[in-house]
C-alpha cells in the first residue's frame, strides 16, 4: 500500500512538471531528438531531382516507369533515465536536496517523452545496479518511474559510475538516448563512458550545491562524507582551508567537463539554488543547433 503522503508528492510533482513541459518545452523535445533512423514507407513516381539511389528497379520494371523508395523517419526513441541514488543525493543546503531535484528532472523529461509517444525506462544505480524499470509509454508508466524514484531505498551509499555505465553498455540493447543524472563525485569512468556514448546517445545531467564548491567562513565545522561516513573536522576562518577545498572542487569539475568534451558527451549543469529550467532550454537550443 503506498503512503498517503507519497501519493500527495507524486501528485504535486506531476502537475508542476507537467505545467513546466507544456508551458516552456512545448515542440522543444520533439524538435531535439530525432528518431533512431529511417523505415520504408511506400514508392512513387520518380521526379525530377530525386536521388537515383532510392530508384526501387523491381517495381521500375513492372510498372514500366521509374519508381523511388519513400521513408519516413522512425520517430519512436527509448529514453533511459540512469539516476544516481548514492547517499550524496541526499545533500542540500537550499529548498531542494539534489535527489529532489534529479526526480524532477525525470519528471519533466518523462512527461516530454510520453507526449511524443516515446518510451521511458529507469535505472537507479549506486556502486551496484539497484532498480531496472524497463522502457514503456503513457502517464501511468511515468507516474511509476517517479514513484520509485521517490520510494526506493537504495542499498548501496557509495556512487560507481563505471558500473551503470558498463551495464547500460552489455545490457541496453536497443539504441537509446541515456539520460546519466549524477552529482559525478566520481573518478575513473572516463573508458566506459566512452564505450557507453559509443552505442547510445549520453547526456550528462551534473547536480551541484554550491556548498560544495565554496565554504563560507564560519569557524570549526565538521564534515561528513556522506557515502563513505568519513568525517573531518575544517577550520573555515582559514584562508588556506577554504581556497583548498574551493581548487579541489573546481579541479573535480575541471576534470569532469574535459572527459566530456574529449567523448563528446552532452551535457546539463544544474545548480540546487537556480531553477532547471534555464539550463534544460540553454540544452535543448544548443542540441537543436548542434544537430540542424
Amino acid at each position: 500500500m503506498i503512503p498517503e503522503e507519497l501519493i500527495r508528492k507524486i501528485k504535486k510533482i506531476e502537475i508542476h512538471t507537467k505545467n513546466i513541459v507544456n508551458s516552456v518545452f512545448s515542440g522543444e523535445y520533439q524538435s531535439v531528438f530525432k528518431g533512431q533512423g529511417m523505415e520504408f514507407s511506400e514508392v512513387r513516381e520518380y521526379q525530377e531531382g530525386d536521388d537515383i539511389r532510392l530508384i526501387d528497379w523491381n517495381v521500375s520494371a513492372r510498372m514500366g516507369d521509374t519508381y523511388v523508395k519513400k521513408y519516413t523517419e522512425e520517430r519512436e526513441l527509448t529514453i533511459i533515465f540512469a539516476v544516481d541514488a548514492s547517499s550524496s543525493g541526499e545533500f542540500g543546503t537550499f529548498e531542494k536536496m539534489k535527489g529532489d531535484i534529479a526526480v524532477e528532472l525525470c519528471s519533466v523529461l518523462a512527461f516530454s517523452a510520453i507526449k511524443n509517444n516515446d518510451r521511458v525506462g529507469l535505472i537507479i544505480f549506486t556502486d551496484r545496479i539497484e532498480k531496472f524499470i524497463p522502457p514503456k509509454k503513457g502517464r501511468k508508466h511515468v507516474l511509476r518511474v517517479i514513484r520509485e524514484l521517490l520510494y526506493f531505498k537504495p542499498e548501496g551509499k557509495k556512487t560507481d559510475l563505471n558500473v551503470i555505465l558498463e551495464h547500460i553498455t552489455k545490457a541496453i540493447k536497443r539504441k537509446s538516448v541515456v539520460f546519466l543524472i549524477s552529482d559525478f563525485l566520481d573518478t575513473g569512468y572516463e573508458t566506459s563512458l566512452r564505450v557507453a556514448n559509443k552505442k547510445h546517445d549520453v547526456i550528462a545531467i551534473t547536480i551541484t550545491d554550491p556548498r560544495e564548491l565554496v565554504i563560507p567562513d564560519i569557524g570549526f565545522i565538521e564534515l561528513e562524507d556522506s557515502e563513505t561516513g568519513e568525517i573531518i573536522l575544517l577550520d573555515t576562518h582559514s584562508d588556506r582551508v577554504r581556497r583548498m577545498f574551493s581548487e579541489s572542487s573546481k579541479d573535480l569539475i575541471s576534470s569532469r567537463d574535459r572527459i566530456f568534451k574529449s567523448i563528446n558527451v552532452d551535457s546539463i549543469n544544474i545548480f540546487s539554488d537556480k531553477s532547471y529550467t534555464e539550463p534544460l532550454i540553454k540544452f535543448f537550443k544548443m542540441r537543436a543547433q548542434k544537430f540542424r
